[in-house]
């Protein structure tokens, strides 16, 4: 698998077969046969650490009781966009690499109205290969089909470590759990990646490396739209060592899915996530006081701003609750690339943006490792930690 350590982008295309080829053969060679045992009992549930193995489980046909959560007594907290379509902004990410100027200006605009209006935009041509795009969904797939035993070498102690898998979103505090399995996987500045199924940590490289380069991109026209100069955020935030990390998530069929929650109302940690999945519903942001249902543009990312970019921007920009719910029929898999600051990087409201004191800082300073460490050592409530800085 060394010799795509050296393909170039144009024979990235030209190669799409070998891709998807390569996806498929493995999805095919780390599917594992599922034992078939009776219908788990509550003792035996709180046993397994992955919600596929519940969710596979012969005849289930309610919710363990330690996956039920008890719906909010407020409508607006369970109100849904009933609009099938949606009109969360789409940029055209090739007119900021090889636009005109003026096509360039007018997209920097439309940028900065998304990220004040939405917190959320849809990005196409962004240049990264479809073909790539499905072989590392088909890949991940692989990895959620190992056996409980490949997967828990994997796991992961820390919240730190380069390397983690489990369900849930920390089963230690969690009370209700969440009908997901994820794998956390930091990917730079440092590249980590687990070494099953063959050849996904390969593919996974490039993909980071695409991903990484279309955030950056983005994050320069986002600071164009803030009023500062191109690379402010990039110098600032020491991107060249800044925390990349890949996130997947695995939310299998649920019996009844209007008792579970595939992950709660909460804001990103980091500066921008880029997110996409295996064309399955289930993403839903809110606007306006309304919960939206996202529909996916084929080959395209969808993007949040997330609250590092909330405090830098003074507030300007802010990250937007979102959350995942599941369906009865068939499996959703997402994959999240979260890009945030250096690790020891205090995060402030840019001093630009706060106007020689006509406007005061909104935020305390926090290293982003403090912050990161704060949101994922606690039950993910909202934007319960972005508030405890907030002055």
């Amino acid at each position: 698998m060394a010799f795509l350590f050296n393909l170039y982008p144009q024979s990235l295309v030209s190669n799409s077969r070998l891709y998807l080829s390569l996806s498929f053969s493995l999805s095919e060679s780390s599917m594992a046969a599922i034992p078939q045992p009776s219908q788990p009992s509550p003792t035996q549930i709180s046993k397994i650490k992955y919600i596929k193995k519940v969710a596979e489980s012969p005849g289930l046909t309610s919710v363990p009781a330690s996956y039920a959560f008890t719906p909010s007594p407020s409508p607006s907290d369970q109100a849904v966009s009933e609009d099938p379509e949606d009109s969360i902004p789409v940029i055209d990410f090739s007119l900021l690499t090889s636009g005109t100027p003026d096509q360039r200006s007018q997209l920097i605009q439309q940028l900065g109205q998304a990220c004040k209006d939405w917190g959320f935009f849809k990005v196409i041509n962004h240049g990264v290969p479809e073909s790539l795009m499905e072989a590392m969904i088909e890949g991940i797939r692989g990895f959620f089909n190992l056996t409980d035993e490949e997967k828990r070498e994997f796991e992961g102690k820390n919240l730190l470590d380069p390397i983690r898998c489990g369900t849930s979103f920390n089963t230690s505090i969690d009370k209700v759990f969440y009908w997901r399995d994820y794998l956390k996987v930091v990917v730079h500045p440092e590249f980590h990646f687990p070494n099953k199924p063959a050849g996904l940590s390969e593919l996974s490289l490039e993909y980071c490396k695409r991903t990484r380069g279309v955030a950056r991109e983005l994050l320069k026209a986002i600071s164009e739209s803030l009023g500062l100069e191109p690379f402010y955020i990039e110098k600032v935030m020491n991107l060249d060592k800044g925390l990349q990390m890949f996130n997947a998530n695995f939310y299998p069929p649920c019996p009844q899915p209007e008792l579970v929650m595939g992950l709660p109302p909460h804001s990103d940690h980091g500066l921008l996530s880029l997110v996409t999945h295996n064309g399955i519903g289930g993403f839903q942001l809110q606007h306006n006081g309304m919960w939206v249902n996202v529909n996916a543009i084929p080959n395209s990312f969808l993007v949040n701003i997330a609250d590092q970019l909330e405090i830098l921007s003074n507030g300007k920009y802010k990250s937007i609750l979102h959350r995942a719910v599941v369906n009865k029929k068939v499996t959703r898999i997402s994959l999240v690339m979260t890009n945030g600051p250096s690790l020891d990087k205090i995060v402030n409201p840019a001093p630009e943006l706060v106007n020689n004191g006509i406007n005061q800082p909104a935020y305390h300073g926090i290293t982003y490792k403090e912050y990161f460490q704060w949101q994922q050592g606690n039950n993910l409530d909202g934007k319960g930690i972005l508030d405890r800085i907030r002055i």
